[in-house]
């Protein structure tokens, strides 16, 4: 069973460590001096997700919260289970008679160049 978490931003906000760090890329003297990236670390689940697109510490925060939110959904869907198939006879008698043509017409090349 897959665990269940609380998606509310006020339960996030509880439940997750922020970190701003300097980003790199383009965006000028804002973007290289001051701390606009964000990396959100989720202690129940161990889940990290950053941010650096935006010039804004804000906008990378909003965003990194909606890739939190997207990464726990994920981990929430309940998968189902898969139950093994096996070819039908049918299945198979037609895959093997292909084969068996694909053989005949290649013997009918009488094997050039191997001589």
């Amino acid at each position: 069973m897959p665990p269940r978490y609380d998606l509310s931003d006020e339960a996030l906000e509880r439940d997750i460590d922020i970190q701003f760090f300097i980003g790199s890329g383009p965006g000028g003297q804002n973007r290289n001096k001051r701390e606009t990236g964000v990396r959100l670390f989720h202690r129940p689940s161990g889940l990290a997700v950053t941010s650096v697109m935006e010039r804004s510490q804000g906008m990378n925060r909003a965003d990194a919260l909606q890739k939190l939110k997207a990464k726990l959904r994920a981990q929430m869907v309940v998968q189902k289970p898969r139950r093994k198939t096996r070819p039908t006879r049918g299945s198979q008698a037609r895959r093997l008679d292909s084969k068996h043509k694909t053989a005949e017409k290649k013997a009918q090349r009488g094997g050039r160049g191997f001589d």
